[in-house]
């Protein structure tokens, strides 16, 4: 199953995405708590408050003098000779109302937030220095919008480690069920090889939240001929989808026998070396994410189909290996995620949804569905996509010094 690319990071929730939306119906509210010497708000052209505040080690949040409650915009101007990151927090208990990530020197950028009654505070993350706070400023009335406490590198060491150990186990059972499937090319048993490759295939897909750790491996392993000059017969197609494809395109045992023995090889070599790999704690919440993002984009589109025609149960496998990865992320999650309950209940609707395709030791092929079963199976994964955003989103950690 292809990645995203590494570096993506997550737009909050609560900072910018469908606020303005929603500014014709919402009204300034409330009183203020006031700080002479300061302009007030002034309203652009989107009809909301702007007021614009200093980004600098120096001068951390100068500039928001006269707080109003309500929906509001707060252009970001960096004033100091290194990029930064900005949130906007609350300072006793530092939960996050809205954050903007990599504000060049000298530029200026937008945070569009709903406050209420409470206190506030910028604090300015310079990327070469300390974080810093600006002054606390309060509001005396009205609602604030979503907030939530940030989640840092050293909280997700313990569910890296975790994970990392349940993909230790995992490694030891894909080593033992492609051996299966080698030792049935090696027999001349194509029948039994068709009947092995998939088990193998789907306990490796389920490790999904491991691959970027995976490095090379996962291409020699998981990858498809995309690119390749020569396509299916290019030399540099191998692994599970090499073996897959000569299997249900009448390649020989003879001809198998090589490809066979090279997955089984790189399979094994990476179990090997897995126990010296260290997974990247801050890329979990991420990756639980991308394993289903990629499954809309390659398996139900049928890119990684190469004739055994099970992109359906590696779509389930993915929905397995997902929960795994939420496993361990549940005890941050619990208390930052309103929508975890929901995010579960919609993870068990999406297996039963793929589970009335699999019949006996067959799935259905995905170009059998009808129209409406093809909906159904859109619909499901592509709702798990959108939760499992504000999860990459809730784990992203933020710096706290």
């Amino acid at each position: 199953m292809p990645l995203s690319g590494p570096g993506r990071r997550w737009r909050p929730p609560w900072a910018v995405a469908g606020l303005v939306a929603v500014v014709a119906v919402l009204a300034v509210l409330g009183s203020v708590a006031l700080t002479h010497g300061s302009s007030p708000a002034r309203a652009d052209a989107d009809g909301l408050p702007h007021t614009t505040v200093e980004v600098s080690p120096g001068a951390c949040g100068r500039g928001w003098g006269r707080p109003v409650a309500g929906v509001q915009v707060f252009d970001l101007h960096n004033t100091s000779d290194g990029a930064a990151e900005v949130y906007l927090e609350d300072p006793g208990s530092r939960v996050v109302y809205g954050e903007v990530e990599g504000i060049a020197p000298g530029t200026t950028r937008e945070l569009t937030v709903r406050l209420g009654r409470g206190s506030y505070a910028f604090r300015c993350v310079p990327d070469d220095a300390d974080a810093v706070s600006g002054p606390t400023v309060h509001i005396t009335a009205g609602r604030s919008g979503p907030a939530e406490a940030p989640v840092t590198e050293h909280d997700l060491i313990p569910p890296a480690l975790g994970y990392q150990k349940w993909v230790d186990h995992g490694l030891d059972e894909v080593v033992r069920l492609t051996g299966r499937l080698r030792d049935a090319i090696d027999r001349g048993d194509l029948a039994g090889a068709r009947a092995a490759w998939l088990p193998a295939h789907l306990e490796y897909e389920r490790l999904g939240a491991a691959y970027d750790a995976f490095g090379d491996a996962d291409a020699r392993i998981d990858g498809t001929d995309a690119g390749l000059p020569g396509g299916v017969h290019d030399k540099g197609f191998t692994g599970f989808h090499r073996v897959e494809y000569g299997l249900w395109h009448k390649e020989s045992a003879g001809g198998l026998r090589g490809p066979a023995a090279a997955l089984a090889m790189a399979v094994t070599g990476l179990r090997d070396t897995w126990s010296q790999t260290r997974m990247d704690p801050a890329q979990l919440g991420l990756r639980a994410h991308e394993i289903l993002e990629n499954t809309v984009q390659f398996e139900l589109t049928g890119r990684t189909d190469y004739g055994s025609g099970s992109t359906l149960a590696t779509a389930r496998a993915n929905i397995d290996g997902t929960r795994q990865v939420l496993s361990r992320l549940r005890p941050l999650l619990a208390t930052r995620y309103t929508g975890l309950s929901a995010l579960e209940k919609e993870l068990d609707d999406g297996r039963r949804t793929l589970d009335r395709f699999h019949h006996g030791g067959s799935w259905t092929p995905l170009n059998r569905l009808t129209r409406g079963q093809r909906e159904d199976v859109n619909a499901v994964l592509g709702d798990l996509v959108e939760r499992l955003a504000s999860v990459a989103t809730l784990c992203d950690p933020r710096r706290t010094v």
